[in-house]
C-alpha cells in the first residue's frame, strides 16, 4: 500500500496505458501493472513447472535456515546465521526470480490482496498460479524440516543427553568432536554428560530468533 501511494501518478499512467492497449486482462499478467506488487507467471509456463521450482526454492531455504537453527551445527555461529540466511535467499532470488518464485505465503498473500483491490480478481485467478505462490511453501518447509532431522543433523546433542550412542564408541566421539573443531569446553561437557558448552551455544541461537 505504501508503494502504491508513493508512486501512485505512475501507477494510474502505467494502468491506463495498459488498458489502452490490451484491456482489463492485461492488468494482472507479467509485466501488467499488477506484477508490480506480485509474482506472475509467464504464459509458456506449465503450472507442474512452476510448482516444482517453489518447491525447490522453498525447500532450499527451509534447509539452511534449519541448519542455521541447529545447536548441534558448529560451521554456523548465531552472528553469522542472518548472513547465510540471506545469502541462500540471494542465491535462489538470483537463480530463479526471473521464473516465477514468491518464497513464502507471508511475503505474496497481502500483495496480492493490494493487487487485486487496485488492478481486479486477475490478481488471484491468472493462470490458476496464486495456490502455488502462496500455499507450497507450506509443505516445501514441512519437506525441508524433516530433511534435516532425519538425514542431516549431527546427532551429538542426543549423544550429550545419553539418548544415544556414537558407533565408534567413546574413541570414535572423540575423533568426532575433534574433527568438527568443537570448543574444548563444548566436547568436555557432552562426553562428560553435562552439556554445558552445546546448551551455550544453543542458547546464544535461542537468542538470535
Amino acid at each position: 500500500m505504501l508503494m502504491i501511494g508513493m508512486y501512485w501518478q505512475e501507477v494510474q499512467l502505467f494502468k491506463e496505458e495498459t488498458l489502452a492497449k490490451g484491456g482489463p486482462a492485461a492488468l494482472n499478467i507479467n509485466g501488467g501493472p499488477a506484477s508490480l506488487l506480485v509474482t506472475f507467471p509467464n504464459p509458456n509456463q506449465s503450472l507442474g513447472y512452476l510448482f516444482f521450482i517453489e518447491f525447490f526454492v522453498d525447500s532450499f531455504i527451509g534447509i539452511v535456515i534449519w541448519a542455521c537453527l541447529d545447536p548441534a551445527n558448529p560451521f554456523v555461529a548465531p552472528t553469522s546465521a542472518p548472513f547465510a540466511i540471506g545469502l541462500a535467499y540471494a542465491n535462489m532470488v538470483w537463480g530463479f526470480a526471473g521464473i516465477s518464485i514468491s518464497t513464502n505465503m507471508a511475503r505474496d498473500l497481502g500483495c496480492r490482496i493490494v493487487a487485486a483491490i487496485f488492478f481486479g480478481g486477475g490478481a488471484f485467478s491468472y493462470m490458476h498460479y496464486s495456490w502455488i505462490s502462496i500455499l507450497v511453501n507450506v509443505p516445501a518447509t514441512i519437506f525441508a524440516t524433516g530433511y534435516y532431522e532425519f538425514l542431516m543433523r549431527d546427532s551429538l546433542q542426543q549423544i550429550g543427553k545419553g539418548h544415544a550412542l556414537h558407533e565408534g564408541g567413546e574413541e570414535g566421539l572423540k575423533r568426532h568432536i575433534t574433527n568438527t573443531g568443537i570448543m574444548e569446553t563444548g566436547a568436555t561437557g557432552v562426553l562428560q554428560g553435562s552439556g554445558s558448552g552445546s546448551d551455550e551455544y544453543a542458547m546464544g541461537k535461542r537468542e538470535m530468533v
